[in-house]
C-alpha cells in the first residue's frame, strides 16, 4: 500500500478509544502507510515486563514498526503524568523534526490529552502529601474523597471514590495552589496539531471482546508474568499492582479469591472500565468516530482513518 503527497499534513495523529477495540493495528497500519512511528499513550504498557495483561503488542504485531515508550519503567516506579508527558513529547519532537508523523496509540485519556494539550503540572508539596497520605491510610479513600466532593465537586465526579492515590494528589493540589484541581487539568488548547481517530466498536461485541480477550491473557501465561513480576517487587509499587488483571492475580495468590473469581472479576472490572474510558473521550469533541463492528474490513478502516488525516491510499 502506497500514499501520495498528503493535502493536509498533521503533525500528530492520535488514535484512541476503549480497550479491546482495535486501537493498536490501526495504529500500526497507519504508521506503515505514512512512514511514520508510534508513541505508546497506554499508562501500564510504559512498565517493563507488564506484556500479557497489558496486551502489547509482539515484535511481529508492530510489523516492523518502531514503537516508543513502552517498558520505560520499572514496575516498583510511581505512574508519573508530568514524566510521561516529558518523554512524549520528546518523541513526538525528534520525529516531526525528522519529517515523521507520530502516531499515538492507547486509551490512557489523560495521558492522551498531556501529551497533545496544554497541561501544567503544580508542584507537590512532601509535609502536606505525608499528612494526607497518612488520613489516607486512617480513614479510609472514601472519607477523603468525601473532603474533595465539597471542596471541588467536578474532580470528585472525575476521580473514583477507591483511587485514593489520586484523591490525594487533588486534595495536595487544592491546598498548595488554593484553587480547584480541575484547573490544572488539561484544557481543549492543543500544542500539537493533532488528527484524533477514536475506533468504536458496539457494546455487546465490545463486551464479548473483553471476554476473550481475559481468556487468552490467562492462556497466554498471565499467572507466570505476574509471579515473575511479584519476585521483581510489584506488590511494593504504588501504580502497577492496581492494573487490570494484575490486581486480580495478586489477590488470587494472597487467597483472597479463587482463580476462577480472579478471572471473573478482571472481565467486569476491565469492561468498566472501557465505559468510563468511552465516557472520558466522548467529552472530547474534536475525536473522529470510526465504527468498527464485527467482520469490518480493516482495509476500510485505515482508508476511512487516511481521508481524515488528508491522505490518499
Amino acid at each position: 500500500m502506497s500514499s501520495s503527497s498528503p493535502t493536509s499534513q498533521p503533525r500528530v495523529v492520535s488514535v484512541v478509544g476503549a480497550t479491546a477495540a482495535g486501537k493498536s493495528d490501526l495504529a500500526v497500519a497507519i504508521a506503515r502507510t505514512l512512514g511514520g512511528e508510534v508513541i505508546n499513550t497506554d499508562s501500564m504498557q510504559l512498565y517493563r515486563g507488564m506484556d500479557i495483561g497489558t496486551a502489547k503488542l509482539t515484535e511481529q504485531e508492530r510489523g516492523g514498526v518502531p514503537h516508543h515508550l513502552l517498558d520505560v519503567w520499572e514496575v516498583t516506579e510511581t505512574a508519573s503524568v508530568a514524566e510521561y508527558q516529558r518523554l512524549a513529547r520528546a518523541e513526538m519532537d525528534r520525529l516531526l523534526a525528522e519529517g515523521r508523523t507520530p502516531v499515538l496509540v492507547g486509551g490512557s485519556g489523560l495521558y492522551v490529552r498531556a501529551a497533545i494539550d496544554e497541561m501544567d503540572f503544580p508542584g507537590t508539596d512532601p509535609a502536606v502529601r505525608a499528612r494526607l497520605e497518612a488520613e489516607l491510610a486512617e480513614a479510609g479513600p472514601y472519607a477523603l474523597h468525601q473532603r474533595l466532593a465539597a471542596l471541588d465537586p467536578a474532580a470528585a465526579e472525575a476521580v473514583l471514590t477507591s483511587n485514593g492515590r489520586r484523591i490525594v494528589r487533588a486534595l495536595e493540589v487544592i491546598e498548595i495552589t488554593g484553587r480547584p484541581f480541575t484547573a490544572s487539568l488539561p484544557t481543549n488548547t492543543a500544542v500539537y496539531e493533532t488528527v484524533q481517530i477514536g475506533v468504536q466498536v458496539p457494546r455487546p461485541e465490545l463486551d464479548a471482546r473483553i471476554e476473550l480477550r481475559v481468556d487468552r491473557m490467562w492462556e497466554a501465561g498471565l499467572l507466570d508474568e505476574v509471579r515473575a513480576l511479584e519476585a521483581l517487587g510489584l506488590r511494593d509499587g504504588l501504580t502497577a499492582p492496581r492494573a487490570l488483571g494484575y490486581q486480580q492475580v495478586l489477590s488470587f495468590f494472597s487467597g483472597e479469591c479463587t482463580e476462577a473469581e480472579a478471572m471473573a472479576e478482571t472481565v467486569r472490572a476491565t469492561r468498566r472500565f472501557a465505559r468510563r474510558q468511552e465516557s472520558w473521550f466522548r467529552r472530547d469533541d474534536r475525536i473522529h468516530w470510526l465504527s468498527r463492528p464485527a467482520g469490518a474490513d480493516p482495509v476500510e478502516l485505515l482508508e476511512r482513518s487516511l481521508e481524515l488525516i488528508g491522505r490518499q491510499v
